[in-house]
């Protein structure tokens, strides 16, 4: 394979590899054109900007790292759904936890009397 052919590939990858990145992260309130660039899109950028000017096994071992940080950020993400999922009740203050609790099992909390 020729050196033109490996760095062309590698470039593809690596435009890949960080609008995959781009894609995990948390969405912004409106269109990206209207915000500005959040911090963590600033390191990103110029973590992949500053990767052009490396030698090939610097940019290899930085793709590596990048990989990485992109399992985790899915992972992450997987992990906030399902702790939605299955804890329905994270959100609730304790009151509203055992009325629906006490609902569950067919019970009616009783109407506590107030002064």
């Amino acid at each position: 394979m020729s050196a033109t052919s490996t760095s062309a590939a590698a470039r593809s990858h690596t435009r890949s590899l960080y609008r995959r990145l781009l894609r995990e992260l948390p969405p912004l309130p409106g269109p990206r054109h209207r915000h500005p660039r959040t911090p963590v899109h600033s390191s990103i950028r110029s973590h992949f900007s500053e990767q052009q000017a490396l030698a090939d096994e610097h940019a290899l071992a930085r793709r590596q790292i990048g990989e990485q940080f992109l399992t985790y950020l899915r992972a992450q993400r997987v992990y906030g759904m399902l702790l939605q999922r299955y804890n329905p009740g994270m959100g609730m203050d304790e009151e509203e936890r055992v009325r629906l609790s006490a609902r569950r099992v067919g019970m009616e909390m009783p109407v506590e009397w107030k002064k």
